[in-house]
């Protein structure tokens, strides 16, 4: 917290606005930084007296580990609240030279380093989350590129500039909130570089977590060779949050109305993402249903073959059969000298006789094999049916979320046009004062 320094301050307001603000009130150094709507305002605690909100049994009002605790994470949601608002309203992809996002990377590395244990090495004591970051692979295997990523990326000598680096490049593949929630859960593990009443290890670091959602609707491009990492001293700068007089009712609205388009714009980008895993998985299936319906007819079309040749089998064997039977009613009037050969023609006939039973009984096998083979293919024929009007109806919903997303898009172009005319009207309005103004002056000048 030694870098947290006030940069200015603004006049002390009334005793009622002050107990309005008292619950998020939070203390830094020798002054009381309040949280008023969205802005930051900061006072001497010497200069005011008010009488906190009663707090609850179990925690200590003057417990300064939890103070820093709640001027953390309140310093986040400004951070991540004013990022997201400049962001949409500068309709480009940030770099890293863009103001508030480097207020959010100083304003992440204080909360991660808040509690950090001190491991002592052969070179000296070390306090670095670098640490803790790198647990996110072993529970997240998808984290093992951006991890290899750091290690690989040139001119980083220190844990902490590894750990930036990570900060960055969790940010841009939009998965810096995913990553937070996974070590999070997991304070068992945490408890080997955080002391117990680590942010870390509280439930303030679990609202900075779900606060990093709202991140992922932001685009950054982040180039970090040659950019030093390990040497920077990062500052927060409260001159970005303190509250300005000036700001209007109407900034306000803006901002609600930017909110709420917001959130239809995370609805129907989420909604468009499970719908597109539905309609992959079930092309999936489709095409695994064409690829069996291709063998199985593959194997209809052999066992039809196959059936055709049996039923010549048994043709010919009919036909050997009468022509045996034939031959004996002809040599009944032979002399018994012909008898042996009658007996070997009987011998014949019997094992024709076999052999046309079995195929027979081959023929009835693959007739019913058949049968089979052909409900089967009309029951994939019926399912596959089924599978096509589902897609279908996937697809009509899919140009619904097209045209819902042409319709915000408009909106966000009104709200532009609405910022536009708003800051013209306050331009015009200066003028108006100046002119009023000279007109004064001349006024009295003619009254002299």
């Amino acid at each position: 917290m030694s870098d947290l320094t006030p940069q200015s301050e603004t006049p002390t307001p009334t005793t009622d606005k002050l107990t309005q603000a008292a619950r998020e009130t939070i203390y830094l150094c020798n002054f009381r930084v309040s949280v008023d709507g969205e802005w930051l305002c900061l006072r001497e605690l010497n200069d005011i007296s008010l009488t906190p909100d009663p707090e609850p049994a179990h925690e200590d009002p003057k417990d300064p580990i939890a103070i820093e605790r709640l001027n953390l994470m309140n310093m986040a949601k400004l951070s991540i609240k004013g990022l997201i608002e400049s962001a949409l309203n500068l309709g480009r992809t940030l770099d890293s030279d863009y103001a508030p996002l480097q207020q959010f990377f100083v304003v992440m590395e204080h909360c991660l380093k808040h509690g950090l244990k001190t491991k002592k090495t052969f070179l000296g004591q070390n306090k670095s989350f670098w640490g803790a970051l790198e647990l996110v692979e072993k529970l997240t295997p998808e984290a093992g590129e951006i991890t290899a990523s750091v290690k690989d990326l040139p001119g980083l000598k220190t844990p902490l500039g590894r750990g930036r680096a990570w900060l960055r490049l969790a940010l841009m593949q939009k998965k810096l909130s995913d990553y937070m929630k996974t070590i999070i859960n997991r304070k068992d593990l945490l408890a080997e570089f955080y002391e117990a009443n680590a942010l870390m290890m509280e439930e303030e670091g679990a609202v900075i977590a779900g606060l990093l959602v709202g991140l992922n609707v932001i685009d950054a491009n982040l180039c970090m060779k040659g950019e030093d990492l390990d040497s920077q001293v990062g500052v927060i700068d409260f001159s970005m949050y303190l509250k300005d007089g000036g700001h209007s009712s109407k900034s306000a609205e803006g901002d609600g109305q930017i909110t709420a388009i917001l959130d239809q714009k995370n609805y129907v980008e989420e909604l468009n993402r499970h719908l597109s895993a539905s309609v992959n998985n079930l092309q999936a299936k489709v095409d695994a249903l064409e690829k069996s319906n291709t063998k199985l007819t593959e194997e209809l079309a052999v066992a039809n073959n196959r059936i055709i040749t049996l039923q010549e089998d048994v043709e010919r064997v009919k036909e050997e059969s009468s022509y045996q039977l034939e031959s004996r009613k002809a040599t009944r009037s032979e002399s018994t000298a012909e008898g042996q050969t009658m007996g070997e023609t009987r011998k014949q006939l019997k094992e024709e006789t076999l052999l046309r039973l079995d195929v027979e009984k081959e023929l009835e096998v693959q007739i019913g094999m058949k049968q089979e083979m052909e409900l089967s293919m009309k029951m994939l024929e019926k399912d596959i049916c089924e599978k096509q009007d589902a897609l279908v109806e996937l697809r009509q919903q899919l140009e619904d979320l097209r045209i819902t997303t042409c319709f915000i898009v408009r909106l966000e172009e009104k709200i532009n046009q609405m910022s536009g005319t708003i800051k013209q009207l306050e331009t015009s309005e200066k003028d108006l004062v100046k002119q009023a103004r000279s007109l004064s002056s001349a006024a009295e000048k003619l009254l002299q």
